[in-house]
């Protein structure tokens, strides 16, 4: 058996021998290839203490919601002027998705999605905050093509689009925030935001730390992917250019009082996980 086939091997039956055998049952066990075996048991498997882990995330929740419970008893607006900001991913097939969370709709309906191995998808961003939606802005590649993320078209895209569309704003007033994706964080990124933002950044790496797994946090992820999933496969669109004129035309329709409950809600999950010590909400399903 090659290195590739033994590898693919031992990824499929590793967790198992891994309880039940020491390493030289399991060399024997998988054709007797010492070198390889004991290259992937002691080199590519790492294993994490899960609950340090997590105790790890809720630390720096709780530290996140502390600070943001005292800017609002300073200035009882303060949750009013942070933009939040985020991408997902909607399939033509009606998934939608973003990095480690997954978008079901309003509500978990409590069952799973297949997706297809090779669907046809559009990167969407929107920054929403109480005083409205900023986007939506459609990632594209080189070719004008549907494409993801990476650093160049992020920061494209907050030079070209995001920064322009804020001179109808007052920016001395406005914070924002990002998840710690690594286009987000990367130096450049940073300090792009810092100049028009200055310490008025919430993210990882930024003058305010955005804990990490806080889809719950993100205004985005808890109304409008789910919002806007709800509405814009009712018509089964069967083409990307359609899906995209759906998106454009939902996003265009949310009215001001919404966002200004969306925005409030933000309090009251501040209030449920300083009480629950760091925990997420009940709705938020992390993808493993």
């Amino acid at each position: 058996m090659n290195s590739s086939c033994l590898q693919f091997a031992v990824g499929l039956f590793l967790p198992r021998v891994a309880v039940s055998s020491s390493c030289r049952q399991s060399r024997r066990r998988l054709c007797g290839c010492l070198i390889e075996v004991h290259f992937l048991t002691h080199v590519t498997v790492q294993f994490y203490n899960l609950v340090a882990l997590h105790f790890k995330y809720d630390q720096a929740r709780r530290r996140f919601v502390e600070w943001a419970q005292n800017e609002i008893a300073v200035v009882p607006n303060f949750h009013k002027r942070i933009l939040f900001s985020d991408e997902a991913h909607f399939w033509l097939n009606g998934y939608v998705n973003k990095q480690n969370c997954r978008i079901w709709s309003e509500a978990n309906p409590q069952v799973y999605v297949e997706t297809p191995l090779h669907p046809e998808k559009l990167t969407v961003w929107c920054a929403l905050w109480a005083g409205g939606i900023i986007g939506p802005y459609f990632f594209k590649n080189d070719e004008g093509h549907n494409g993801t993320v990476n650093g160049d078209r992020y920061r494209a895209m907050i030079t070209n689009f995001f920064i322009p569309e804020l001179n109808n704003h007052d920016v001395q007033e406005l914070w924002f925030q990002q998840d710690g994706a690594t286009y987000h964080t990367a130096r450049a990124t940073i300090d792009l935001l810092k100049d028009t933002f200055g310490d008025r950044l919430i993210s990882r790496f930024g003058p305010v730390n955005w804990p990490p797994r806080s889809c719950d946090l993100t205004a985005l992820v808890y109304f409008l992917w789910g919002y806007v999933k709800s509405l814009v496969y009712a018509d089964k669109p069967q083409t990307l250019d359609h899906l995209e004129d759906n998106i454009r035309r939902v996003i265009a329709d949310i009215r001001p009082q919404m966002l200004e409950k969306v925005i409030e809600n933000w309090t009251s999950r501040l209030d449920y996980i300083r009480a629950s010590r760091g925990s997420h909400m009940p709705e938020i399903i992390f993808k493993m």
